[in-house]
């Protein structure tokens, strides 16, 4: 987008459903900046309408009187309104907010990750039947402009990997369970307290909201379909102190990861707590920050950093999406439609497949003898050992084993656990953690 000259430029009405603090940063953002959007790019973006059931946000604003309906069915059909911005999440009435808004000619920009996750083949393909735009850089992570990327200024390479920190509240935990030692059970309570955790935190803590951002940045990349349901997905709610100081003392930190990989089997698509290298660049990413790794065939690798969550971040995301579409509405033209989403075209490898190597820790009854059952176990399973170490927190009873392997496969780690759970001397798998092997990230980078 370049400038250019002011006269002649038509206002652009943007109409938001959701006066949230995603949707009040996008008022705010737009109000701000008016003026400067019309001197710099020759766009005049006006707030036509915004939908809310609180009328008090209307003022609130600053909007202008009458601009707020508490019925999207208003805005949606409001002459006035060539944009719509999606700001409310979930299924429904989202859904029918995006039907309607395409049927009446209106290019949708959402940050409706969920939705989109599960759904956004059938809605992709409306939008082309109807010739309009479905933009959704803000459902990917948050303020980092990767779907822009993606589409844009890395569409020379093949893309090979994308795998990132794409929520920020389990960052936020993990980072404090790391600094200050504390099991998963106090720092969620202290997350919760602060706002950086709802009051049902599954979504986040159980990798939901991080799968649904991995499956839409994959299905980009890789010009595939990728759903939601096709992630495999495990949380954190089983990481504890121990294990993250267990990593620390290996030279790994534990993130909760999402991996998206195009290899010669498949795209490999997962969402888990992880331990990486301490000195890869997404183990220094702490607190709620969040950070997309890409590396594609030609120029390697590169890091998006950002913030992943909150009001003007999130925004940053949704007015950069409605300038781009407005930019030709402004000159008279109409966006290129969208185009045809991807038919499934690549294999999806399952999670048995994955081969790397594994943390496994074991409570072990702690009496002579205990140790030899279950490193035969292991080798039943085909899972090679490469470090055993007891941890210094026995009672006397039983006590902590922790067992690095060399590379093995899914399927053989699971089949070990059930050994494991059937015996006597095993009262207990703490915690099986994956160690990423970060440099298979990079096979296919074209030398230099």
């Amino acid at each position: 987008m370049t400038a250019r000259a002011t006269t002649g430029a038509r206002t652009v009405g943007v109409g938001i459903i959701g006066l949230g603090t995603v949707g009040g940063g996008t008022a705010r953002t737009i109000l701000r900046h008016r003026d400067e959007y019309l001197r710099a790019y020759g766009i005049d973006l006006h707030i036509a309408r915004v939908c809310d059931m609180r009328p008090e946000r209307e003022a609130e604003l600053g909007l202008a009187p009458g601009t707020l309906t508490s019925d999207w069915t208003e805005l949606v059909a409001d002459p006035a309104v060539d944009i719509v911005v999606e700001l409310i999440g979930g299924e429904h009435p989202a859904t029918e907010i995006f039907e309607a808004a395409f049927a009446a000619g209106k290019h949708v920009v959402t940050a409706n990750k969920a939705l989109l996750g599960r759904h956004v083949e059938r809605l992709a393909r409306l939008a082309a039947e109807h010739g309009v735009q479905l933009k959704c850089e803000a459902a990917a992570a948050g303020g980092i402009p990767i779907v822009n990327a993606l589409e844009h200024a890395l569409t020379g390479n093949e893309i090979l990997t994308v795998a990132g920190i794409l929520n920020g509240t389990t960052n936020y935990m993990l980072s404090r369970m790391e600094t200050e030692g504390l099991d998963y059970d106090e720092v969620l309570a202290d997350a919760q307290r602060l706002g950086y955790a709802e009051a049902d935190p599954s979504a986040d803590v159980d990798g939901f909201d991080a799968a649904s951002k991995v499956a839409i940045l994959s299905s980009i990349a890789f010009h595939t379909r990728v759903t939601t349901d096709d992630v495999y997905m495990q949380g954190i709610r089983n990481v504890s102190a121990a294990d993250i100081a267990q990593a620390r003392e290996l030279g790994y930190r534990v993130k909760l990861l999402g991996v998206a990989r195009n290899t010669e089997k498949g795209v490999d698509v997962r969402v888990h707590p992880t331990m990486i290298p301490a000195n890869h660049m997404l183990a220094g990413v702490s607190g709620a920050m969040n950070a997309v790794f890409v590396v594609g065939d030609a120029v390697g690798e590169t890091m998006f950093y950002g913030a992943g969550a909150g009001s003007f971040p999130t925004a940053s995301a949704v007015v950069g999406d409605v300038l781009e579409l407005a930019d030709a509405i402004a000159r008279g033209e109409g966006p290129m439609p969208e185009t045809e989403p991807y038919d499934r075209v690549l294999r999806l490898r399952s999670i048995e497949e994955l081969e790397t190597r594994y943390y496994i820790r074991l409570m072990v009854a702690d009496r002579v003898g205990a140790l030899a059952p279950v490193v035969t176990a292991f080798a039943d399973a085909g899972i090679s050992i490469s470090t055993i170490h007891q941890l210094k927190d026995g009672d006397g009873t039983r006590c902590s084993v922790v067992f690095l392997t060399h590379r093995a496969l899914e399927r053989d780690v699971h089949a070990a656990i059930k050994i494991f759970e059937a015996m006597d001397e095993v009262e207990g798998v703490a915690s099986v953690i994956r160690i990423e092997d970060v440099a298979a990230w990079t096979d296919g980078v074209e030398e230099n």
